[in-house]
């Protein structure tokens, strides 16, 4: 995968892939394709025929439709090998993911935001074969927006990264020597954290520095064995974006807004000794200071952070603060001080209905609204309803026991009085 990052700013690996859904009927090749991926999937050009992308007269396009958790599956054909463009552009708010898979359904490229204003873009050299293109909503949340492929000199959706200041981080620039073909290796490392390896200095405790990416581009790290570890980069006003190479130049993982705008990157399995990069990105403001921290991994710090950013529920067994709301008969209200730290809270379904919550501080804050059932499975989600700040989820239940989860976006939020609202219907007889 490594030509894929030479142009980090087109090329970039990142995201998974959810789940998939469009707004047409689906159109799909065979069975399996893409590893099933794209059996719901709909033929760009509108048919098999006219979805080859080597000889397309035009770059191909469809509007499509997300909905919570899934995502829209484009099917197109390489006849020959081709240098392709991949696009997705939101309409109106959302920010779309792009996930590109081979028949076979391996993932081989991935992008967010390198199209300019939250749009996604990549463009690669693709060899003769189907493939499937996925765009998913980046916060779960429904969005419509365009899908787009084409060749090099077809005309572009979006206006790419290089469409913004030269100056600002984000444009490729050959004569940048951190930005060329090696990005890790002693001589593109700016500045190393702590002194020698540091696997003895985590022992203690986290390590840190600090620095605009305009001043240190590339950390770098070096471990004398190998060592499960965390990677923070913090400064929501920067939007730290960061990529981490080993010394062999090798690209091994990556992280944007793991917590609010903040990335983050826990390595369960322990890195091999040796030295490895840290590539710098800042996706704002490359003068603001970001802090990279280097800390032990411990499994009890990363699933507390998940339960108080909403990426997990809490355990029902009383170990993780919880407020008891009860059985939903009606209508129910719950005035907190919502922060970036969920605030949760259990209620009953006595029977099968539509449950609706809604999280609102009247743009004094941005609530989101996180839903779970008692195995801990996310059963919906939402930021930022009905053209406001404040969120709204609506979500038919079995009866039963459901874990509601309520913060705000902003990791530097100070407390801001929420009402959260619980209302129950039943289905008419």
């Amino acid at each position: 995968m490594r030509h894929l990052h030479e142009n980090r700013v087109h090329r970039r690996l990142g995201l998974a892939a959810l789940l998939a859904m469009g707004t047409a009927l689906p159109v799909a090749a065979q069975t399996g394709l893409c590893g099933g991926v794209g059996d719901n999937g709909q033929w760009i050009g509108g048919s098999e025929a006219n979805s080859d992308v080597s000889t397309a007269p035009a770059a191909m396009e469809q509007m499509a439709l997300v909905l919570m958790r899934n995502e829209y599956v484009a099917l197109f054909n390489v006849s020959s090998g081709t240098e392709v463009r991949m696009e997705a552009q939101q309409r109106g708010s959302g920010d779309p993911v792009i996930d590109l898979r081979n028949a076979a359904g391996e993932i081989i490229l991935s992008d967010d935001d390198s199209g300019g204003e939250l749009a996604s873009r990549a463009e690669a050299f693709l060899e003769p074969g189907t493939y499937c293109l996925s765009m998913s909503s980046y916060d779960g949340s429904p969005m419509t927006g365009f899908v787009r492929v084409g060749r090099l000199e077809h005309e572009p959706l979006t206006p790419g990264m290089a469409s913004f200041d030269p100056d600002d981080g984000l444009s490729f620039d050959p004569s940048d020597p951190w930005q060329t073909e090696t990005i890790c290796s002693t001589d593109t490392i700016t500045q190393f954290i702590g002194s020698g390896p540091i696997d003895a200095q985590l022992a203690s405790g986290a390590i840190s520095a600090t620095a605009t990416v305009n001043d240190v581009p590339i950390w770098g790290f070096t471990l004398g064995q190998p060592t499960a570890m965390s990677i923070t980069a913090v400064n929501p006003a920067a939007d730290p974006y960061i990529i981490i190479y080993d010394e062999f130049d090798n690209y091994i993982a990556e992280n944007d807004d793991f917590d609010g705008l903040n990335s983050r990157i826990d390595f369960t399995a322990p890195l091999a000794a040796g030295t490895y990069c840290i590539e710098m990105i800042a996706l704002s403001n490359p003068d603001e200071p970001i802090t990279v921290s280097l800390m032990p991994f411990s499994a009890e710090t990363a699933t507390l952070n998940m339960v108080d950013s909403g990426e997990m529920s809490p355990p029902l067994d009383g170990s993780h603060p919880i407020v008891e709301v009860g059985p939903i008969q009606g209508r129910i209200r719950q005035d907190i001080q919502s922060t970036a730290v969920a605030t949760w809270f259990s209620i009953e379904m006595p029977e099968a209905g539509l449950l609706i919550i809604e999280a609102a501080n009247n743009g004094l804050g941005d609530p989101m609204v996180y839903l779970y059932d008692d195995f801990g499975r996310q059963v919906g989600f939402n930021d930022d309803a009905n053209g406001t700040l404040d969120s709204m989820l609506a979500a038919r239940l079995l009866p039963g026991t459901y874990v509601v989860g309520v913060r705000e976006f902003s990791q530097n939020a100070a407390p801001v009085p929420t009402r959260v609202l619980f209302e129950r219907f039943v289905t008419a007889q």
